[in-house]
């Protein structure tokens, strides 16, 4: 990524203002401006986040945000209620009031001498979420959006529930907003008060995993927020970016598909980043790409950027399974409209470990996949660039059903949403199954490439599920997750199916043996012929020069899988310390360290558990503070039950602890 020094326009930074709101809370901001804007007004570019601006995205911040000023646009950096140094309390993510306040923040820009009246929301992940739900109260101000990693189904397809199942990063990520949270505020900034502030916070936690396990269905609580409820609402221009390596890969064709307003869509290798320091590599000029969307949109230049393909997206070649990748080769590649018409579905037969042209007869296959299944899949979102990715499946292949192709005599390159249609029946009223679609190498290596899984309770409704008839036949169809990948001669494609996937997903509350009528069943890929096509461009990464800052603790990470041989019990242990920083700017000092532990046995479902441990520690000078938070889940075959712990110390003082024990009904899930 080259650092660009010389910025077309001087940039002056305002490291801390307040935005009243109507009721008197305060939110800080983070403000760099061009320096003439006062004499000479420009569009705004909003990022609103509760990550802490002061040393959470500091970063990242100094990244980009100066890089936006030095071409001509205010960049404003705020921090929701509850976070950082803003007043308030945050109860839940992306409710009502979280929008009202951003309506709010927009109509304080507008006001500013500085601004020209014209806005832009840019955000990765909760950023990019608010960003196209603020977008969809038509603030007549917001002209364009540019969310990326972000989606537009809180239900559907957000860290919670997929395809009707639990997701454990439910879990994880109410686990992390726990210890998030429960920070601090900086008193250099808001004085003596930073005590009072915190203890209120630390008082008011929500158990966020209590929340969202009482909602297991599609309900109003996750209609809110949802933008696929209507897509029309949105009326600003939709800049909307993903990456194959990231959870959101879904997004960005939806909503290339439902927006009315202008909108393009791009989707790289990437993981859970923005893609000018994104890995895995290739990077792109990024921001370029955003001045692009913000000049046309917040400026009015006619600069061609609608001429691109409606859809730009990294066609992955096949490469052998990693847990971490630097890079991944491919090239980039564009349709003009999505769905695209360039797109051809091919079927597949599932025949008896067979996909082929056509069916045979039908035959009915068992499948009983043990409650380990799954060990090979990975985190659910890079997110923390760590050992992440899906690791060899062949461990997890053999506690599956699997069907493969004969070695491909030529190159073969799918782009989209494959389908896997099934004829099963289960033997248990509540069961799910998940569907993986794998790159099997001449040795046997069989990489990942997308997956998707379906709670057979909400095969006809999400809103309202209903449970199986055991032995009663069903056909599903399951669609797995959208991906470019190109399969290269000599390589099988595999199809596997199981019916655990541990510990992305809970498991069922019994164990569940399934029949799968092959003949009767079908894959389907998303088909992208070859043809004659100039491939998009772009230039080289570049950003605003770093922020300094002193590394004391060096970061690091490690995923690792114990069996007990005694009793077969397999415990996954994720450890994440993200080292001990100091920002030079203001000397504030951040270290923070998760550790995560599932538990199974693959025989019992019911013996599913994890446990998920932060620590928080900020410090400057003779001030220092450290918050330990736990959260931990288990289940029967009737409830979830959660217990939960914050500890918050003030040097080794501790000055306030809080415990939750809760117990939750299961609810088809």
């Amino acid at each position: 990524m080259r650092v660009v020094e010389d910025l077309p326009y001087p940039v002056r930074e305002i490291e801390n203002a307040w935005i009243t709101l109507a009721d008197g809370c305060r939110l800080a901001a983070r403000i760099w401006l061009p320096e003439d804007a006062e004499r000479t007004p420009v569009p705004a570019i909003l990022e609103y986040l509760p990550y802490r601006k002061r040393d959470g995205t500091a970063v990242r911040d100094a990244l980009t945000h100066p890089y936006f000023a030095g071409h001509g646009y205010a960049c404003i950096r705020v921090d929701m209620r509850g976070n950082g140094e803003s007043d308030g309390l945050m109860w839940d993510e992306y409710l009502k009031q979280e929008q009202d306040d951003a309506l709010e923040v927009i109509d304080w820009i507008v006001a500013q001498p500085w601004c020209s009246g014209a806005v832009g929301m840019i955000g990765i992940s909760w950023g990019g979420f608010n960003g196209l739900q603020v977008a969809a109260r038509k603030p007549a101000p917001l002209k364009a959006v540019v969310t990326i990693c972000s989606t537009d189904d809180r239900y559907a397809d957000d860290i919670h529930y997929k395809g009707g199942c639990l997701l454990n990063e439910n879990l994880g990520w109410a686990a992390t907003m726990l210890s998030f949270s429960s920070r601090p505020p900086d008193p250099a900034l808001v004085g003596e008060r930073w005590r009072e502030m915190w203890l209120e916070r630390l008082e008011n936690l929500p158990l966020l995993v209590e929340t969202w396990l009482r909602h297991p269905h599609r309900d109003a609580y996750w209609k809110h927020g949802s933008v696929c409820e209507d897509f029309g609402a949105i009326e600003a221009a939709v800049l909307a970016v993903g990456g194959w390596s990231d959870a959101y890969s879904n997004a960005v064709p939806r909503l290339l598909a439902g927006l009315k307003a202008p909108a393009r869509g791009l989707t790289g290798p990437w993981a859970h980043k923005y893609p000018h320091f994104a890995i895995p590599e290739p990077r792109i000029g990024f921001l370029q790409e955003c001045l692009r969307w913000w000049d046309r949109w917040l400026k009015g230049v006619e600069n061609g950027v609608m001429a691109e393909p409606l859809y730009r997206a990294y066609m992955q070649e096949s490469a052998p399974p990693r847990p971490f990748y630097e890079r991944r080769e491919g090239r980039w590649i564009g349709e003009p409209a999505w769905p695209s018409p360039n797109i051809e579905p091919r079927g597949f037969a599932l025949n008896p470990g067979r996909l082929d042209p056509e069916p045979d007869g039908e035959t009915a296959l068992t499948l009983r996949s043990p409650q380990t299944t799954g060990l090979a899949g990975g985190e659910f979102c890079n997110i923390w660039l760590g050992p992440e990715w899906p690791t060899d499946q062949r461990g997890d292949d053999a506690g599956s059903l699997t069907f493969d192709s004969a070695p491909l005599q030529e190159p073969l390159e799918i782009f989209g949403a494959p389908v896997a249609t099934l004829d099963l029946s289960i033997d248990r009223p509540l069961a799910f199954v998940v569907a993986r679609l794998c790159d099997v190498a001449p040795d046997g290596a069989s990489a990942r490439v997308t997956y998707g899984v379906l709670n057979l309770a909400h095969r006809d409704s999400h809103e309202n599920p209903t449970p199986v008839t055991p032995g009663e036949r069903l056909r599903v169809a399951i669609r797995l997750d959208d991906i470019a990948h190109g399969f290269p001669p000599g390589h099988r494609i595999r199809l596997a199916l199981s019916t655990a996937y541990w510990p992305l997903i809970w498991p069922s509350p019994e164990p569940v043996t399934a029949t799968l009528y092959s003949g009767a069943s079908r894959l389907a890929l998303p088909v992208r012929p070859p043809r004659p096509e100039t491939p998009p461009g772009f230039e080289p990464a570049e950003s605003a020069p770093p922020l300094p800052v002193a590394v004391l603790r060096q970061p690091s990470s490690s995923r690792t899988v114990e069996t007990d041989v005694a009793s077969g019990e397999t415990a996954i242990r994720l450890l994440d310390d993200f080292g001990e920083n100091r920002i030079e700017a203001h000397g504030l000092t951040t270290g923070s360290i998760g550790r995560e532990t599932y538990r199974i046995r693959p025989d019992d479902p019911s013996s599913a558990c994890a446990d998920i441990h932060w620590t928080q520690t900020l410090s400057r000078d003779d001030w220092q503070v450290r918050i330990e938070s736990r959260s931990a889940l288990s289940a029967d075959r009737e409830h979830f039950y959660i217990t939960a712990a914050v500890e918050a110390f003030e040097g080794d003082e501790r000055v306030f602890t809080k415990t939750w024990d809760r117990k939750v009904p299961r609810d088809m899930v």
